[in-house]
């Protein structure tokens, strides 16, 4: 593949993301960083605090979204399905923070 339709297309992809995307790509970043784990559950609790979504299933289906795009790898590690961010994801995330599209919010979870 060319490397400008490469280029192209990861940032129609990260263009295309929204404010839910950001947080999750975000806080599995700050997680990485302090050492600690991150799994849906603790995704789903932060992004209710946030009043972003109501329901696990749509905190599911916007982890699903980051991970079928590569941007965060989901591991069952023991009873949880952790999140790691990806060298894409990293990039992606580094993207839309010089863009300042969203703004950082804190993860009760991270934050306790």
């Amino acid at each position: 593949m060319n490397r400008d339709v490469e280029t192209n297309l990861f940032q129609e992809q990260v263009n295309g993301l929204q404010e839910a995307h950001f947080l999750v790509l975000y806080w599995v970043a700050v997680a990485e960083d302090r050492g600690l784990s991150y799994n849906i559950t603790n995704c789903f609790d932060d992004l209710k605090a946030r009043a972003v979504t109501r329901t696990k299933q749509t905190a599911t289906s916007i982890i699903e979204t980051l991970q079928y795009l590569r941007f965060i790898d989901v591991r069952d590690e023991g009873n949880r399905k952790n999140m790691y961010i990806t060298p894409h994801g990293a990039r992606a995330l580094e993207s839309l923070v010089r863009e300042h599209n969203f703004s950082p919010q804190k993860s009760f979870y991270l934050e306790a």
